[in-house]
């Protein structure tokens, strides 16, 4: 009997309040989760959650144990790592959480770098615009902009990625150019609704004169950067994008930036942060990621120290 796999399996239920829940979170089917728990509680002699057809709950066995066990596997995570520094290859899986643009565009590219440099290393990466819950979800470290972040969570900036505000040539010779902030009220705007609170984003600007935002006069609204990148090419409206995705429409030309000669003015960046649940998770797998991110990412992109 494999106690610390029944034990696993018995946390990742709780955590997730469902047999099915675990089952996602784990990789394995809700049956061979069920057959665990089972086994479990009869190794014990107890009762651990309470069963109904529509609930799963936790008994009171269950709630003490769990007080229990819960740091098992962080405590043994925490005994690699520390024979998984200096000349130690990290080894085991790394769950990585972030946005689906930040991921397919930027750490999607660089990660096969990073497999081939520590080939023991099992990497996850785990797309989603709405902010992951690492214990619930089983993600080591998530990278997440200024507006995700949580309380409980030890973040470390990351990067600072400028914004672009941009248009297709077509869309520009119908309706004009803005010159100036104020103008973007006269035009079409194609906006991203942020999934934490279903709002659209506003348009921030820095400058000399502190920070404004924009007044937008939407057009359309989207929850996908990639889409609204589509939507501003077919000339629907002007559009913020990160670098990251605006950079090969502006090479190609089929989008062109605007407000971009006025000093005065500038987007205001996206703030990128990488975040543990605890300091004690900077585990030698976490470190190397982190470093591996620090070193491969723009000179522009850096945050500077301190």
């Amino acid at each position: 009997m494999n106690l610390l796999q029944l034990i696993r399996t018995f946390t990742r239920t709780a955590e997730a309040g469902s047999i099915a829940g675990a089952a996602r979170a784990l990789g394995i089917s809700a049956t061979a989760v069920g057959q665990n728990i089972s086994r479990l509680e009869a190794h014990l002699g107890v009762r651990l959650f309470n069963r109904s057809t529509r609930s799963l709950s936790l008994s009171e066995a269950g709630a003490l144990y769990l007080a229990k066990v819960q740091h098992i596997e962080a405590d043994l995570a925490g005994a690699q790592a520390a024979i998984s520094s200096g000349d130690i290859e990290p080894v085991g899986p790394l769950r990585i959480g972030c946005s689906r643009a930040f991921g397919r565009h930027v750490l999607a590219p660089m990660l096969p770098a990073l497999q081939r440099r520590y080939p023991q290393l099992q990497l996850e990466l785990r797309l989603s615009d709405r902010a992951v819950r690492h214990a619930e979800e089983s993600v080591d470290v998530s990278i997440r902009i200024g507006a995700q972040l949580q309380d409980g969570l030890v973040a470390r900036p990351l990067a600072r990625i400028p914004f672009v505000f941009c248009a297709a040539p077509s869309y520009l010779e119908r309706a004009g150019t803005p010159t100036s902030p104020e103008q973007l009220a006269d035009h079409r705007a194609l906006l991203f609704r942020f999934p934490a609170d279903g709002r659209p984003l506003r348009w921030g600007l820095v400058g000399e004169q502190g920070r404004v935002e924009a007044t937008m006069q939407p057009g359309m609204i989207c929850d996908d950067i990639d889409a609204l990148a589509e939507l501003a090419a077919a000339g629907g409206g002007i559009t913020r994008l990160a670098a990251f995705v605006a950079e090969p429409y502006l090479r190609d030309g089929r989008l062109q930036a605007v407000l971009g000669d006025d000093p005065a003015w500038r987007p205001e960046p996206m703030e990128m942060f990488f975040c543990l649940s605890d300091r004690r998770d900077f585990t030698a797998r976490i470190r190397v990621l982190f470093e591996h991110l620090q070193a491969g990412l723009p000179v522009a992109w850096q945050v500077p120290a301190g």
